[in-house]
């Protein structure tokens, strides 16, 4: 115990005031514990007097608050700035990153009723690989042998799935599998992807407008500035918007793809994928779907289960166009087969007469 005027302050407690006023100044005040907690996976913070976090799984409120909304407001600002954001009144919904990868999505009042909200999505410190996600039993060794083909000849892959499903982590593991000697160029919104293993790398960033709504840099501009780049790869983040007609354009001019985007289903995502091509481009359904077909070879679906697991549930070959739809053809399906200690318990079983377009494959003397 050390000595402070006439009241002794134990040393766990000063060191923990010292850190106190470390994360204040020069960190994100009281979130700095909860980002440097590895087993937190997100923070909401609702207001300066409300913070939320998921861990385990398993969503709890905690015991913090900001002493004033000023400083919770430094904390936006910071975070804001850190990416090269502006946010304010003006510009009150902010999609950022921290240091570290996580992505942060914020949204300032008057549109946020109860203060300024920050939602944090941290990243894991090691990177995902595919062996991870058989030994968590998120995918089979069958299927990741044959993702592992698809990759390496240059398929075009859309990753799709719900919320917190994984899409951006299997995106990232699906990375590994591309040749080193390749040029790979990745498009987001907010940088995520953290492809390790290709040094030939070239990663891009959208830049919103400026105050005087200028100067925007979309996902758009992106992909076709991408096209004359010398690309072998272009991983697109997550397409949402428009900039699908760019990405199935680029795909469709024989540069290989990957991309994620929301969906429940794997038919879902073929009707997303046809209202956000129609936002961009007033063209016939019909044509969309030809572009769709020509484009998309595999699409993998996520899910997030009852007990919190993260797993394929479908792999599916966009197998061509007839009759005016886009053929499917499932080649893997999770089958659930019960519970055991409260996980889901079931396998990734191959179905259907598999792959049926293996031309990129033979190319690659697959």
């Amino acid at each position: 115990m050390e000595c402070s005027g006439d009241r002794y302050i134990p040393l766990a407690e000063k060191q923990k005031l010292v850190s106190g006023i470390f994360a204040s100044m020069r960190g994100l005040d009281v979130l700095q514990e909860l980002i440097d907690d590895t087993s937190i996976t997100e923070i909401m913070v609702n207001g300066s007097d409300d913070i939320f976090v998921e861990q385990a799984g398993t969503l709890s409120r905690r015991d913090l608050c900001f002493d004033t909304r000023e400083k919770l407001d430094d904390v936006v600002q910071k975070i804001a700035a850190g990416s090269n954001r502006i946010i304010n009144e003006a510009s009150p919904i902010v999609d950022a990153r921290l240091p570290d990868g996580s992505r942060v999505n914020m949204i300032l009042p008057p549109v946020a009723i109860n203060g300024p909200v920050v939602t944090i999505r941290k990243f894991p410190l090691e990177t995902m690989t595919i062996e991870k996600l058989i030994s968590y039993g998120s995918l089979s060794e069958e299927a990741a042998e044959f993702l592992r083909k698809l990759v390496i000849a240059g398929y075009n892959i859309f990753v799709s799935g719900g919320t917190g499903s994984g899409k951006t982590t299997f995106l990232n593991a699906l990375s590994n599998y591309i040749p080193t000697d390749q040029r790979v160029i990745t498009i987001e919104d907010s940088a995520e992807l953290q492809l390790k293993s290709i040094p030939n790398l070239v990663s891009l960033e959208v830049r919103n407008a400026n105050v005087e709504g200028k100067n925007e840099i979309s996902i758009r501009d992106l992909i076709k500035c991408s096209l004359r780049m010398r690309p072998d790869r272009i991983i697109v983040g997550e397409v949402r918007d428009a900039a699908c007609i760019d990405m199935l354009q680029a795909m469709n001019t024989g540069h290989s793809g990957m991309s994620t985007g929301h969906a429940n289903s794997t038919a879902d995502m073929l009707s997303r994928m046809e209202t956000m091509v129609l936002l961009g481009a007033d063209i016939p359904l019909l044509a969309v779907r030809r572009q769709i077909a020509s484009a998309i070879d595999i699409i993998i679906q996520l899910a997030r289960f009852r007990d919190k697991s993260r797993k394929v549930v479908e792999i599916t070959e966009v197998a061509g166009f007839e009759n005016n739809e886009v053929v499917l053809n499932p080649c893997f399906r999770f089958v659930e087969e019960g519970e055991e200690k409260g996980r889901v318990v079931g396998k990734l079983k191959k179905v259907g007469e598999g792959l049926k377009n293996r031309e990129k494959l033979i190319s690659a003397g697959l």
